[in-house]
């Protein structure tokens, strides 16, 4: 398993350079990756999760932030509050706790167990949402007077009340096992990034973070352990009508295996 090191290794990226961080790494439910195993016990899990936190914040620059994209819970392997323990991580690796987004995706159907069905012997609860994590590095607050925000009245009225309903999006449509939709990174970007801010995915998947940065004028960075994932999150960027420049995809340092693809919008 490449992945542990590979983006904590990587020098391809300046300390202090990155001003938001949005991504939503591997849930470790034993999706079906061609590049990782998603199954390491939970505590290994968990160590790597404040591994790579604290490299995302070595980073990030002061009043650097992330949007961390995790489920609310899991049962598959044993009942675990991923989004507290996720919180604990972050915080222990450094960040600091801003507040919680829940991401209704209205996808009850996805339930796999009822447990005790119909008795109160042992009922299987289960959230059809997920959550995102919003953190930041050192102070919360940005008092930069020079830069103007682009997000309208209505997009902030919504986004900030913070339960988000839209759908997900589906695995067969765009060829990655757990994509998620440009709708979610597009809105993080917007409620809390300014215009050519440079926006980081440690996890880049299929993409959707750089598609989200190319559409709101933010600068992207993505890492990928998978070159198929990156050549896929190369091909739907160079798919957007009016990209200004090719993507770039290419190896970093060696002994590195990660992948970066780079949006530049400005």
């Amino acid at each position: 398993m490449v992945l542990q090191e590979d983006f904590l290794r990587t020098r391809r990226i300046a300390d202090g350079s990155v001003d938001l961080v949005v991504t939503s790494p591997p849930y470790n439910v034993e999706v079906g990756y061609s590049a990782y195993e998603d199954n390491l016990p939970y505590e290994e899990y968990l160590a790597f999760s404040r591994r790579w936190l604290a490299k995302a914040l070595k980073l990030a620059r002061p009043n650097g932030r992330l949007c961390l994209n995790v489920p609310l819970d899991k049962n598959k392997g044993g009942q675990r509050a991923v989004a507290a323990d996720l919180t604990h991580e972050a915080r222990a690796a450094g960040w600091r706790y801003q507040s919680t987004i829940v991401w209704n995706e209205q996808n009850i159907s996805r339930r796999t167990a009822w447990g005790s069905w119909m008795s109160p012997s042992a009922p299987f609860v289960i959230a059809p949402v997920e959550v995102v994590l919003v953190m930041f590095k050192g102070e919360w607050a940005r008092r930069e007077r020079d830069r103007h925000p682009d997000i309208a009245r209505d997009e902030f009225v919504e986004w900030t009340n913070a339960v988000w309903t839209f759908s997900g999006e589906r695995a067969t449509r765009v060829g990655h096992p757990a994509p998620f939709p440009v709708e979610l990174p597009r809105r993080l970007v917007k409620l809390f990034s300014y215009r050519e801010d440079l926006v980081l995915d440690p996890f880049l998947g299929s993409g959707s973070t750089l598609l989200a940065c190319r559409e709101t004028g933010r600068r992207g960075i993505g890492v990928e352990i998978d070159p198929a994932y990156c050549a896929l999150a190369a091909r739907r960027l160079d798919g957007t009508a009016g990209a200004p420049r090719a993507v770039r995809a290419a190896q970093p340092e060696a002994p590195v295996r990660a992948r970066t693809a780079t949006s530049t919008t400005m």
